[in-house]
């Protein structure tokens, strides 16, 4: 059985809950964002052609693969403009450190490994949610691939386990939202190099256009006109993104999140 869609899923900040920025020079960031750029299986083999075109708006740039970070402003700007063209859903959770800090979950998150794999379940209950409603909408059985950019000191193996365990109902507190295994097993999960995969490429567009949305910059600003330009794709559940294809963690509420992002999150609602 082929795919149905394939979920390439990156990241944005880190792990670290030491020492914040703005808190302490050269901190850890203040957020940690994963994001997902979602295709129809029968869409991502054009997607290199597609990476390939972006690339081209750049002809001075040396390089063959996209890395978002290493792109000047306007060049940003040109690159969320165009995946904003593609056949493609995007969508991001983020986590707002500072909810952490004190709380039950800090020594636990701190754990290698549970931070990362905590917001990638966050994740792929809305990713899951929006292939199984396709695939229902079209008389079909739906089936998720999900592709991982690697990252370093990450267990792939450890996240597929903990994936097992929430999927045979071993958890012993039954939780308000799970991922829909009907569309998705653990198994489908590979690992790949941003560098090969024009999808990872994509993906970690998307995820930091949105991190650069609510992370303050060195003089305490945000830049949203990454992800403004990235709307049209953002996933949504009816006429609404937020909790959908924007989701801050634990809660729009409960995030912590000053006016300036306040604001950003609500203008996902419509």
């Amino acid at each position: 059985m082929s795919f149905t869609h394939i979920a390439y899923v990156d990241e944005a900040g880190d792990e670290g809950l030491g020492k914040l920025k703005a808190d302490q020079p050269g901190g850890q960031s203040r957020w940690l964002l994963l994001g997902a750029a979602i295709l129809r299986g029968a869409d991502d083999a054009h997607l290199p052609k597609a990476r390939d075109k972006i690339l081209a708006r750049f002809p001075k740039m040396q390089r063959r693969d996209l890395h978002f970070r290493d792109l000047k402003h306007e060049q940003k700007v040109v690159v969320s403009q165009e995946i904003a063209k593609l056949p493609l859903k995007a969508c991001v959770t983020l986590s707002h450190k500072v909810t952490l800090l004190g709380s039950r979950w800090e020594t636990k998150f701190k754990e290698p490994g549970h931070y990362y794999n905590f917001m990638t379940r966050w994740l792929l209950e809305r990713v899951t949610a929006h292939c199984a409603i396709e695939a229902h909408r079209e008389g079909i059985q739906g089936r998720l691939k999900v592709v991982f950019s690697r990252r370093r000191g990450t267990d792939y193996e450890s996240m597929a386990d903990y994936m097992r365990f929430m999927r045979d109902g071993r958890e012993k507190i039954t939780p308000v939202r799970s991922i829909d295994w009907s569309v998705f097993d653990p198994a489908d999960i590979a690992v790949e190099n941003h560098s090969v995969r024009a999808g990872l490429q994509i993906a970690d567009a998307v995820t930091s256009a949105f991190f650069q949305a609510v992370e303050p910059n060195v003089y305490g600003n945000y830049e949203p006109r990454y992800a403004d330009a990235l709307r049209d794709v953002v996933m949504r559940k009816g006429s609404s993104a937020l909790n959908s294809g924007v989701t801050p963690v634990p809660s729009f509420i409960k995030c912590q999140a000053d006016d300036a992002q306040m604001a950003f999150f609500r203008s996902f609602i419509k």
